[in-house]
């Protein structure tokens, strides 16, 4: 069965070296939505992201839908991830990542509630940062399903640095396999 792709819309501390020139980093993005046109919240996030010199998508992974997480009395998710590639060290990430949520209309609300958008930092590499207001890979990846599915679509023989698991084994065991469901 084939899901469908976003592939139409394709048109810290400070400063770390291996993040400067043009040699920079790739890693995994997680983007999630369940409130108004999802699929133009998922288009525009990629397109608003690609838009930069310093930041590139790679390739993006089918669209899931996806059952609600922590939060259940909510619209399903469509999710999907996109391979990056990137010259901006991970709390610089963040931080456009955080303000193209802003932009986008996010607001607050409750811990795992409805998002307009949410993107998270899965994977960059091999690389490992524990920060408070940032940890990679993310903290809850082995969790998720929703993020290992089209994580594994994409890379499933990677390593998580933490765990030593390929993704394929971390998602051929996460619990929730059974509310995904690609979009065809």
């Amino acid at each position: 069965m084939a899901a469908q792709r976003l592939d139409y819309i394709l048109i810290t501390s400070s400063h770390d070296t291996r993040f400067s020139g043009q040699r920079g980093i790739s890693g995994y993005l997680g983007f999630g939505t369940n409130l108004g046109d999802r699929k133009q919240n998922l288009a525009q996030a990629i397109n608003r992201l690609n838009d930069r010199p310093d930041f590139a998508i790679i390739r993006t992974s089918n669209i899931y839908e996806t059952e609600p997480w922590g939060v259940t009395n909510q619209p399903n998710f469509l999710n999907m991830v996109a391979e990056i590639t990137t010259s901006l060290d991970p709390h610089q990430l963040l931080e456009r990542i955080k303000k193209l949520e802003k932009d986008m209309g996010r607001e607050g609300g409750p811990r795992y509630g409805p998002r307009l958008i949410d993107i998270d930092i899965l994977l960059l590499q091999d690389l490992v940062v524990d920060y408070p207001d940032l940890q990679v890979p993310h903290a809850s990846l082995h969790l998720r399903a929703f993020a290992l599915v089209p994580l594994s679509e994409l890379t499933p023989d990677s390593i998580h640095p933490v765990l030593g698991e390929t993704i394929s084994q971390l998602t051929k065991r996460v619990d929730g396999l059974d509310g995904i469901t690609p979009i065809i």
